[in-house]
C-alpha cells in the first residue's frame, strides 16, 4: 500500500516551500520516523520524516522544485508483514536497465550511408582565364558531412560561384575569441530564504523613515572584567563569557529608558511593548536569520550567552525552529566578527530598531587632557523615525554607552 508523503503545514503565513535536498532516493527502505527530505521556507529548514517504516517508491518533486502546502512530493510503500517490499526485484532490474540500454543503442547507432544520385552537371562556359592562368570550373564533387558518412552531391551554379569569389576577396572577421577563463558566469535560483531577505529588506526602506546616529565606547571596563571572571565563568557555566551578553543587559537598560525604541507602527497606532524579546542577528548556513531570545530581560548572562551559541550553532545547520525565528522586538547585529569597523545596519520590520557593534580597535582618545590608546567600538543605532525621535534615539545610544562604559551600573540599576 502506498502512503502520499505531502508538504506539511510550516507556519500559518506560508503556502509555498523549496523541496531541498532528498536524504533517501527511490527504491531506498526508511524506518518510521527517519528523515526523508529536506524543505525550505523563507525562514528556516524543515525536514519531513517517514510516516511508517517502508520503500520510497516514486519521488515527484526534485531538488529545486517548489511546491505548495499539502502537494503530493513522492510516495512511500508500506511493508506488509510477511511480504516483502513492492520495490523492483533484481530480474527487473536486470530487464529495465536492458530496455534502457536498448534504446540508447537504437539512438546513437550510426546510421547507414547512404548515396543521393549524382547529377550530371550542366555545361557552363569557360571564364577567361587571366595572365595564362588555368580557368575556374564549377565544382561538382560531392561534399561529405563532417562524421555522419552521408554523401551529398552539390551542384554550384555560376550566379554562387560569383558570390564565393566576392566573399573571398573580402576581408574576413576576427574568429570569437574562447571565454577567457574566471569569467564565467552562473545563475542560481533565489534559496526561500534568500527570497525573505531581499523582500524584508527592501520592505523596510520602503515603508519605514530610517536613520543612523552613531557613538563610540571605551570598552576597558568589559574587558577587564572579562578577563577578572573569564575563567570562573568558563568552569562554572561551561562557555566563555563574551560581549554579547553585556550589550543584551545594555539594550535591554536602554529600552526601558527610552520604550518606543521597543515599539512598533500598526496600522495608525504605536504598540508599545511590555516585554523584551531581543533578536540576534548570526550568518546561517543560507542567509542572514534572526533568532529570538524569549523574555531576555529575565535571562541572566550565563543564559544569554549559552542560548545565543546554541542558537548559532543551529543557524549554521540550518535547524533552527520557526518558533524561534519569529517575533522580536529589537535586534542587535555584531558586524564586529567580521572585521566590520562602521555601518548603518538596517532595521528588521515591524521592528523600530536595531544595534550595530562593530570590530573593537586600539585608538588614541583624549582621556583627562592625556592622549592614550584605548579599546575602542563604533555603535549605530539605526531606527523608525516615524516612532522614534532623534532625541530619543540619542539618548538610547548614550545609556548604551553608559553602562558598557561602567558595567556595574547595570547591577545596581543607575
Amino acid at each position: 500500500m502506498a502512503v502520499e508523503l505531502k508538504v506539511p503545514t510550516v507556519g500559518e503565513s506560508i503556502t509555498e516551500v523549496q523541496i531541498g535536498q532528498w536524504l533517501k532516493g527511490e527504491g531506498q527502505a526508511v524506518e518510521k520516523d527517519e528523515s526523508l527530505v529536506e524543505i525550505e521556507t523563507d525562514k528556516a529548514t524543515v525536514e519531513i520524516s517517514a510516516p511508517a517504516s517502508g520503500t520510497i517508491s516514486k519521488v515527484l518533486k526534485r531538488t529545486g522544485d517548489t511546491a505548495a502546502v499539502g502537494e503530493v512530493i513522492g510516495y512511500l510503500e508500506l511493508i506488509v508483514q510477511g511480504q516483502a517490499s513492492t520495490a523492483p526485484t533484481s530480474n527487473e532490474e536486470a530487464a529495465a536497465a536492458a530496455k534502457a540500454q536498448a534504446a540508447q543503442t537504437i539512438q546513437t547507432a550510426p546510421k547507414p550511408k547512404r548515396e543521393t544520385p549524382r547529377e550530371e552537371p550542366r555545361p557552363a562556359a569557360k571564364p577567361a582565364a587571366a595572365d595564362g592562368a588555368k580557368p575556374v570550373a564549377p565544382s561538382t564533387e560531392p561534399a561529405t558531412t563532417a562524421g555522419k558518412g552521408v554523401v551529398i552531391s552539390q551542384q554550384v551554379s555560376r550566379p554562387q560561384l560569383r558570390q564565393r569569389e566576392m566573399q573571398k576577396s573580402k576581408p574576413r572577421p576576427q574568429q570569437a575569441q574562447p571565454a577567457v577563463p574566471g569569467r564565467e558566469e552562473e545563475a542560481v535560483p533565489m534559496s526561500p530564504i534568500r527570497r525573505r531577505i531581499a523582500q524584508r529588506l527592501v520592505e523596510a526602506q520602503q515603508t519605514a523613515a530610517l536613520l543612523t546616529t552613531f557613538n563610540e565606547i571605551d570598552m576597558s571596563a568589559v574587558i577587564a572584567l572579562r578577563n577578572e571572571h573569564k575563567q570562573m565563568f568558563q568552569d562554572r557555566y561551561g562557555i566563555k563569557l563574551g560581549f554579547m551578553s553585556f550589550f543584551v543587559k545594555a539594550a535591554i537598560d536602554g529600552l526601558k529608558l527610552i520604550p518606543q525604541v521597543n515599539a512598533e507602527v500598526r496600522g495608525n497606532d504605536i504598540v508599545y511593548h511590555n516585554y523584551y524579546d531581543i533578536g540576534i542577528a548570526v550568518g546561517g548556513g543560507k542567509g542572514l536569520v534572526v533568532p529570538v531570545l524569549r523574555d531576555a530581560d529575565r535571562m541572566s548572562f550565563a543564559e544569554i550567552e549559552l542560548t545565543i551559541a546554541d542558537l548559532a550553532h543551529r543557524a549554521r545547520d540550518n535547524s533552527l525552529t520557526l518558533d524561534e525565528l519569529q517575533g522580536g522586538t529589537f535586534t542587535i547585529s555584531n558586524g564586529g566578527v567580521y572585521g566590520s569597523m562602521l555601518s548603518t545596519p538596517i532595521v528588521n520590520p515591524p521592528q523600530s530598531g536595531i544595534l550595530g557593534l562593530h570590530t573593537v580597535q586600539d585608538r588614541p582618545v583624549a582621556r583627562e587632557g592625556q592622549v592614550v590608546i584605548r579599546p575602542m567600538m563604533y555603535v549605530a543605532l539605526t531606527y523608525d523615525h516615524r516612532v522614534v525621535d532623534g532625541q530619543g534615539a540619542v539618548t538610547f545610544l548614550k545609556r548604551i554607552k553608559e553602562v558598557i562604559e561602567e558595567p556595574m551600573r547595570m547591577l545596581v540599576e543607575i
